[in-house]
């Protein structure tokens, strides 16, 4: 997630709406600036230890594949959508509904006849896999997308045939894995009023804002969301991933979940809330990718 280094500082009254985003332009050509610098350190991290949920066999042309479908807490969850749901969004867009993994080095094991074979361990969040338990469907997806994820990672070609283990949860041993620190940017505010948020009552549906996104660099995505409930950042939060960026506003007055189709820094990535216009601005510099 981005880190909570501040975008701007708070604007005096007597700033103008045009001195406001003459600065937040401003502050954005330092965020992309602050983009080269962050490519020569690597994100933090934390060790996790994936606890052991099913196992299933298939086969690459060099032999026998085991995959470990394991879980933690760590791993955030995916979108709360129910299962119709799910199915529409696949429908319309495949790539719209993205489940956190945490993707597992190869490691040689035996398998029961003591042959030689390749297992990877794959982690998913706790609360999801125990609901993918109870679901066929979200168990079929989830191991299309680690074998994808898989094949991607490690340039392999795994055989879309598996079977899972019916007396064994894992094979091998599960080691464990470093995944990134989740860290959440601080929203700073543009324009100084004296008006707080509004404390109505609290909504049961979060209403979705409308998102506006697009490239002002070629390493610089920059996003709008409008907010007009809403006089100031205080209740905001917002989560920033590599391909995802979740926003909930006060109250649950707002709720966004948006798939974004570029590798987004999310540790560099800034935010600042501009009262005047009542929108949340987000400079995302973008990682490079290998040519």
């Amino acid at each position: 997630m981005a880190n909570s280094q501040l975008l701007a500082p708070e604007l005096s009254e007597a700033e103008t709406m045009g001195a406001e985003t003459a600065r937040f332009e401003e502050l954005l050509l330092q965020a992309s600036k602050e983009l080269q610098q962050a490519q020569t350190t690597r994100p933090e991290s934390t060790q996790i230890q994936p606890q052991p949920g099913f196992c299933i066999k298939t086969n690459s042309s060099e032999g026998k594949v085991f995959i470990n479908i394991c879980h933690s807490a760590s791993i955030p969850p995916p979108a709360d959508v129910t299962e119709d749901e799910l199915l529409q969004m696949l429908e319309e867009d495949q790539a719209g509904f993205r489940i956190p993994m945490s993707l597992g080095e190869p490691h040689a094991e035996l398998d029961a006849k003591g042959q030689g074979c390749t297992a990877y361990d794959v982690a998913v969040n706790s609360d999801f896999y125990r609901r993918m338990q109870n679901s066929d469907f979200l168990r079929e997806l989830v191991v299309t997308i680690a074998r994808e994820g898989l094949e991607d990672k490690y340039s392999l070609q795994l055989n879309p045939e598996w079977r899972m283990l019916k007396n064994r949860t894992f094979l091998g041993s599960i080691s464990q894995q470093n995944i990134r620190s989740k860290q959440r940017p601080r929203i700073q505010e543009l324009g100084n009023l004296d008006t707080m948020p509004g404390t109505g009552n609290e909504t049961t549906c979060p209403e979705k804002p409308h998102l506006n996104l697009w490239l002002e660099a070629p390493d610089l995505l920059l996003a709008e969301i409008d907010l007009p409930k809403l006089d100031g950042a205080l209740g905001l939060s917002l989560e920033i991933g590599e391909n995802r960026l979740v926003m909930w506003g006060p109250q649950q007055l707002y709720h966004l979940d948006a798939y974004i189709p570029l590798p987004i820094n999310s540790d560099e990535s800034r935010a600042a809330f501009h009262r005047k216009r009542k929108q949340l601005m987000v400079a995302m510099p973008l990682l490079s990718t290998p040519s």
